[in-house]
């Protein structure tokens, strides 16, 4: 899943045909695509128009905090996660049950870690600066997503500019203007 701006879905879906995706369906401020692993880095080092690439993990319904701690914690986090290595939890709340994000957030952690704890005594540790997995948990309505991010920082502060202008335009809405103007690259912008 490619998380975008407003009014930038269907660029964002352009560039995705462009590197070869498939199954490319364009959402609210984001567009679903299936490819192998070599897209997933193509698409993180290439796509202009992205804000983030998350790999969703598991998706099922939950209307309660009890819910949603079980169904995370029938996954088997040792795949993704050892005890050497950080986390952290991103969360998006558009709900009627849940109405506060980062109790998501923590309902999620909680349930990583004691499944940690239960099956080897012990537990990973928290980063949210700098982890070794970022894991995202999207909930609109009862409908919760559980996704490892694979972009880490978002894709806009790609590491060549240490600071902004006083008022700096974000790189993904100025690459989106320029894709939506058609401009080719020659000539008067």
């Amino acid at each position: 899943l490619a998380k975008t701006l407003h009014g930038l879905e269907e660029v964002l879906a352009k560039e995705l045909s462009n590197l070869g995706a498939s199954t490319i369906e364009i959402k609210k401020r984001a567009v679903s695509f299936e490819g192998d692993l070599k897209l997933l880095y193509e698409s993180n080092l290439w796509l202009r128009t992205a804000l983030k690439i998350l790999v969703p993990i598991r998706t099922f319904d939950a209307k309660n905090e009890n819910v949603l701690y079980d169904k995370t914690q029938e996954i088997d986090w040792t795949e993704y996660l050892s005890l050497d290595d950080t986390f952290a939890v991103e969360s998006v709340v558009h709900s009627d049950y849940f109405n506060h994000s980062k109790y998501v957030a923590l309902k999620v952690k909680d349930a990583i870690v004691d499944q940690f704890r239960e099956k080897t005594g012990k537990r990973p540790s928290i980063d949210t600066k700098n982890p070794d997995l970022q894991i995202n948990i999207h909930v609109s309505h009862e409908n919760c997503t559980l996704s490892l991010d694979s972009s880490g920082e978002p894709l806009y502060k790609r590491g060549y500019r240490t600071s902004g202008n006083i008022a700096p335009l974000n790189e993904v809405l100025a690459a989106g203007m320029i894709l939506l103007s058609e401009w080719n690259g020659t000539g008067v912008f």
